[in-house]
């Protein structure tokens, strides 16, 4: 996931499956639909496909916009970007006012289960188990399963496999005589000595993304949950009532003394330019940093870095969270089904996956087993990609029920206060459990 295609805005509240449009609020998209739905004909005959698209991925879709029609005469791809918390919303009006705006959606996968209860993705189970061409059984099944599915029907295809990696400076832990770690109590002792060694030339041992922000504190904390437990997690209620799940939470606050000022306001936004800058040991960041990071124009380190696997736990074991992560589905009123099926698999195709995760700044990374492996893939980022292979395919799922938007954001709050000293790990640990509990009835 590029670091240009990750919106800064704070995760809000999504609208709930539940979600009440009001009388005003569908006249209004009713009257705004009559200008012109999705999938129109224009007098020159050209077909018009419209495609939501969420801000982290506009490099992504302005090369799929391009390639499609390039490939698709007398076809018109729209794209509206939109930031990323607003595509639940928009999607689920659009499908309750019955406007047709859109015809194909592409969403973060953890609100699969949301859009599905509420009519805003289309069943596509016997389109893609009926078409090989889709070449499902070639993607990453870490991916695909929370990806698309929900209460076993398909509803998407991924575009976008997202896990976070290790990243480290190698000067400075040469300077530091530090190892790599492979524990995350091994993490948190490299990253004591070297800010107790170097603070006070304003490098730091590690840089903690605590910013209350999904993809900032939420990775965080799922990075752990995932190396550290000795079960899978569970991506419809994943289980925080257990050791395991504040070990992961105490890792976040005993990190945070020897992590780059201050951890609740350090996002990537913040610490990715610290880490290229040469101040940082260590970073959990995104598979495509390792490009970043060999360009001389972006970076101070090019060749003086390094990617290794997250630390592990006690009883845990070489893994990754799917840190972000997108899907795109069709949307149930699209005009030309046909049109907007067509579109999904290209987007989610080998050829378009390999073109996406050789082109810097396109923010992709490998959904198919067979992309990930590719020459073109280890030619063009050989270190990460050999790292992405042992990681991706053991990838763990964030919640993906109807309440996952809901409980994601009860759990950053509550990560939150933990890393302001408000309350303990385990009390944070508890009390999102408790709202869970109260989510999910």
């Amino acid at each position: 996931m590029s670091v240009q295609r990750r919106s800064s805005t704070l995760f809000s509240r999504p609208t709930r499956l539940t979600l009440a449009v009001s009388a005003t609020t569908v006249a209004a998209l009713t009257l705004a639909g009559c200008g012109g739905g999705s999938g129109e004909t224009s007098d020159s005959g050209e077909k018009t496909l419209k495609v939501l698209i969420a801000a982290p991925q506009e490099g992504a879709g302005k090369i799929l916009e391009a390639d499609f029609e390039a490939e698709h005469d007398g076809v018109d791809v729209q794209v509206e970007v939109v930031p990323y918390d607003q595509i639940q919303t928009k999607a689920i009006l659009d499908a309750q006012s019955g406007t047709g705006n859109y015809d194909v959606i592409q969403y973060w996968y953890t609100s699969v289960g949301a859009l599905a209860e509420s009519d805003a993705l289309a069943d596509i189970t016997d389109w893609v188990e009926g078409d090989d061409e889709i070449d499902a059984p070639d993607f990453i099944e870490a991916v695909f399963a929370p990806y698309t599915q929900y209460e076993g029907a398909t509803y998407g295809l991924p575009i976008d496999g997202d896990t976070h990696v290790l990243f480290y400076n190698k000067a400075i832990f040469e300077r530091n005589g530090v190892e790599v770690p492979t524990t995350w109590d091994e993490y948190i002792e490299v990253s004591k000595t070297i800010t107790e060694a170097e603070k006070a030339d304003g490098v730091y041992g590690n840089a903690l993304l605590g910013s209350k922000n999904a993809f900032n504190i939420g990775s965080t904390f799922f990075n752990r949950l995932a190396t550290m437990s000795p079960d899978p997690i569970d991506p419809q209620m994943p289980q925080l009532n257990t050791d395991a799940a504040v070990a992961a939470a105490q890792s976040m606050l005993d990190a945070a003394p020897y992590a780059l000022p201050s951890p609740l306001e350090v996002g990537f936004e913040q610490a990715l330019p610290q880490f290229l800058s040469g101040s940082v040991g260590m970073i959990e960041f995104w598979t495509d940093l390792g490009v970043f990071a060999q360009d001389p124009e972006q970076s101070k380190i090019v060749d003086g870095w390094g990617v290794a696997p997250l630390p592990v736990g006690p009883e845990g074991s070489v893994s990754g969270a799917l840190n972000a992560g997108w899907a795109m589905g069709i949307s149930p009123s699209a005009s030309d089904e046909d049109l907007a099926k067509e579109f999904v698999a290209f987007a989610s195709s080998k050829g378009v996956n390999e073109k996406l995760i050789t082109t810097t700044g396109s923010g992709v990374d490998p959904i198919r087993t067979s992309t990930l492996d590719s020459a073109a893939y280890q030619e063009f980022a050989p270190e990460v990609s050999a790292v992405a292979a042992e990681v991706l395919p053991n990838a763990q799922s964030w919640p993906t029920s109807p309440e996952a938007p809901e409980m994601i954001q009860s759990l950053n709050d509550n990560l939150a206060l933990m890393l302001q000293g408000s309350i303990t790990a385990e009390e944070a640990m508890q009390q999102t459990w408790d709202q869970w509990q109260t989510l999910a009835k």
